[in-house]
């Protein structure tokens, strides 16, 4: 294969990295929540080529959730589910990592304001797609990507602001209340419903918007609405909803997946995923394996950062302190290689959590970069002074790709692909059973269901409302889900390994971006911050 691994530059070098994220300059930047490039005037010129743009749109929103930064850190890496631990001068970064974990950021956070940035930005070129006369259909894909967008920066800020084509940049965006965008989101999918395709499974069909989409992305709206509506009370009538658009999303043909746990996650057919976006996976696979865990073609390894948590481990089933083949674990915890295991379909790396003795696809045993045992330790001492080999590592992309054709067997084929789920089945399924225990019913046979299907996965005698919670971790783990569970389950705020309570529910949303505040009057920065 001609294709050589160049990712130890994406985001490898610690100098070069620390260089790139120490910028914290209050420059004013071209985004559509300020302005855009080509309104000089109030008045909107069509864009010539509707569908094309809504392709761009696509392959835009792909490459804004791609990044470890942005949407993945805020959405995962603050939450209980990873950290990563400066080891040494990498992944020091100036801080921005370890402000993530311990919910210390501020308005000048760079992955903040670039994830504020990319989403507005693409809830302004829907608008431009809308309002350029497409036909039926993109307008029902372009009102399902603009409310995506919407509830992204609804969900991370609380707030949204919203320019119109026709205003040009001496006109200050308004802002949408939470409960506004709400209405907003809501009133765009139940309108692309009617002419969105049928959802069905397979890879080919789950990369575009479609009828399962939409009532994916409705169900999670109803579910997280009495966290937007800030009542604080699920209202039974919202919760049936829920249920509603889960049971269609259902009726389309998905559901749980039968066939392995990780083969989810291949590029290859299955029942659970409902919407995959076009963005390279390359990063969920080198961002947490170490620097000498290589496989063919890819002479620089990982990039040996992100790690999980002791606590997050021990809510598996399964050996306390080793994932070896073998150690009763229960399959959505994956496993490790051993010496006799190891082999070229796994290329010695496992999947899931990585911990203990590392080896190559020949059963050797790997070595540090010091010469010393490569063994991920399951405890991470500090945030700081660790040494290369400190936290467990978590996997869920793997490098190794089955559906290679012999002349091009080669990992970097699934590194490169473009595949990264977003909606899957499984978590509209747990969306259900809570609504379920929501409006006072029992969801144990529910999460029984999905458990039954997890190899080596007990069956639970009852469920409560923790239950669910920990369920839709051990289910959903870094799948961008984590931090919306926690806020709605009122978590977030509380203390895990290396993270004190912060006891103030401000940390729930983030601070609005200084450069958005400087650009916009009508913006007021949440409170806390």
């Amino acid at each position: 294969m001609k294709t050589k691994i160049i990712l130890k530059g994406f985001l490898l070098s610690s100098l070069v990295v620390a260089t790139f994220l120490s910028c914290t300059d209050l420059e004013i930047e071209e985004t559509d929540s300020i302005i855009t490039a080509d309104s000089g005037s109030s008045e909107f010129t069509p864009l010539s080529d509707p569908s094309s743009s809504l392709s761009d749109l696509y392959n835009k929103v792909g490459g804004d959730f791609q990044s470890q930064e942005t949407m993945y850190a805020m959405s995962e890496v603050a939450s209980d589910e990873l950290l990563i631990p400066t080891r040494g001068t990498d992944w020091g970064d100036n801080g921005v990592w370890r402000q993530m974990h311990t919910h210390t950021w501020r308005a000048d956070h760079l992955f903040i304001r670039n994830a504020w940035n990319n989403l507005n930005q693409s809830i302004f070129r829907a608008t431009e797609i809308l309002e350029s006369d497409p036909s039926t259909q993109v307008v029902a894909e372009a009102k399902f990507l603009r409310a995506f967008n919407m509830f992204f920066v609804m969900d991370l800020f609380g707030v949204v602001p919203f320019r119109e084509v026709t205003e040009g940049p001496d006109v200050n965006p308004k802002v949408l209340t939470r409960l506004e965008a709400y209405n907003f989101i809501e009133t765009d999918l139940i309108e692309a419903l009617a002419d969105l395709p049928e959802g069905s499974t397979g890879t080919a069909n789950t990369g575009k918007a479609t009828k399962a989409t939409a009532n994916f992305l409705l169900a999670k709206l109803y579910l997280n609405s009495f966290i937007y509506d800030g009542t604080g009370t699920a209202d039974n009538a919202t919760m049936q909803k829920v249920i509603d658009n889960v049971d269609a999303i259902a009726a389309s043909g998905f559901s749980i997946d039968q066939n392995g746990y990780f083969q989810i996650f291949e590029p290859s057919d299955d029942t659970e995923t409902i919407l995959h976006l076009s963005s390279e996976v390359a990063p969920r696979i080198w961002n947490t394996l170490h620097y000498n865990q290589n496989s063919p073609d890819n002479d620089g390894g990982g990039w040996n950062g992100f790690s999980t948590l002791s606590e997050f481990y021990d809510s598996f089933e399964g050996a306390e302190n080793s994932n070896y083949v073998g150690d009763n674990q229960e399959e959505r915890r994956g496993f490790v290689p051993d010496a006799t295991t190891a082999n070229s379909q796994n290329l010695g790396i496992g999947y899931g959590f990585l911990i203990g003795q590392q080896y190559n696809e020949d059963g050797t045993a790997l070595k540090n970069r010091q010469g010393q045992p490569l063994s991920f330790t399951k405890e991470i001492p500090a945030l700081v002074g660790n040494t290369e080999v400190e936290g467990m590592r978590l996997i869920k992309y793997h490098p190794y790709d089955p559906t290679d054709t012999e002349d091009e067997k080669s990992p970097l084929v699934n590194s490169f692909r473009r595949h990264q789920i977003l909606f899957r089945y499984a978590d509209a399924h747990l969306m259900k059973a809570e609504a379920m225990m929501r409006m006072g019913g029992d969801a144990t046979t529910l999460v029984n269901e999905l458990r039954t299907n997890r190899a080596n996965t007990s069956v639970l005698a009852s469920v409560s409302m923790d239950d669910i919670l920990a369920e839709r971790g051990r289910e959903l783990y870094i799948e961008y889900w984590r931090r919306n569970d926690l806020v709605r389950f009122d978590k977030f705020t509380a203390p895990w390994q290396l993270k004190e309570v912060s006891g103030d529910p401000n940390v729930n949303l983030y601070p609005i971006p200084q450069t958005a505040l400087l650009s916009n009057p009508n913006l007021v920065q949440n409170p806390g911050y």
